[in-house]
């Protein structure tokens, strides 16, 4: 008797969830939301199959998402596979032609397929591609000393725009062509701010492996504006890897996306958490 009444009160507080999600899910509705997918948020196949559920979910209520994947550990194990030995220029990797192949080996393939294969395994229907695809993402050279480094130069979003209305969701390895048709490697959070600006999104997700940005006693700020955080970058207390995400988010915000969030992607269905609830998750910086 005393199960049958959990299980009750199981059912009973997943439909008043629902309830509740209800105006977030009229919100949501037709609505474009990028997701940069990646840190330990790809660790484990329980951590992806979780993130394939939720992203079919999305899709299912009606939202259109687009993610936009990293795997620089895939890439590190590979080129330590191949014996390829790889410079830096202050701390940055020197990505040069026998590199560049083996990142677009890695993410366009290995990465960019399981990630496709475990949202179609969900019930979704998922595609993969790589912004050297249609002309998604023209680069040019970020830094001649860093190789095969580029930076959006312009985002065409019409392959988008058709997925969107075959109710596919894009699966996009972060590559670039240049002027001369030369593959470029992009930064995965660069990536994904240049192609939610273009698509003027609702939403960016930045799913990384902390809880947000942080203030000067550690804590989580869950509601933070531009200035804030360049007061915070200036003072130091923004810092290391989380400089280049705050960048990326202040950029897209500049270039038209709607607000863009900084939470943990290791957290348990991290993103419907963000976008259906009243708690949310992460840092949003809003337009």
């Amino acid at each position: 008797m005393k199960k049958q009444n959990a299980m009750k009160s199981d059912w009973i507080a997943t439909a008043s969830t629902l309830s509740k999600a209800l105006p977030y899910l009229q919100r949501y509705d037709d609505a474009i939301v990028v997701i940069k997918f990646g840190g330990h948020a790809m660790g484990s196949d329980e951590a992806m199959e979780s993130f394939a559920r939720d992203i079919v979910l999305l899709r299912q209520v009606g939202v259109n998402p687009v993610i936009v994947h990293g795997g620089g550990p895939m890439i590190n194990e590979m080129l330590d596979k191949l014996s390829i030995q790889s410079d830096f220029v202050n701390g940055k990797r020197v990505t040069d032609e026998a590199t560049v192949e083996v990142v677009e080996m890695v993410l366009s393939g290995r990465v960019n397929k399981k990630i496709v294969q475990a949202i179609n395994a969900q019930g979704g229907k998922a595609v993969g591609l790589s912004g050297k695809d249609a002309g998604l993402i023209t680069c040019t050279q970020t830094n001649p000393d860093l190789g095969f480094v580029g930076t959006p130069s312009e985002i065409d979003t019409s392959v988008l725009h058709t997925l969107f209305e075959a109710g596919t969701i894009p699966v996009i390895a972060p590559l670039g062509a240049g002027a001369n048709g030369e593959t470029f490697n992009i930064n995965g959070d660069t990536a994904a701010g240049a192609i939610a600006a273009a698509l003027k999104a609702d939403r960016l997700l930045l799913l990384t492996d902390v809880a947000g940005v942080k203030d000067a006693s550690g804590e989580v700020v869950t509601d933070i504006t531009a200035d804030q955080i360049r007061e915070l970058t200036k003072e130091g207390v923004i810092a290391g890897g989380m400089i280049p995400k705050t960048e990326t988010a202040l950029a897209a915000i500049e270039g038209g996306v709607r607000a863009v969030v900084i939470l943990d992607g290791r957290a348990p269905n991290a993103c419907l958490l963000e976008l259906f609830t009243d708690h949310g998750a992460g840092s949003i910086i809003r337009r």
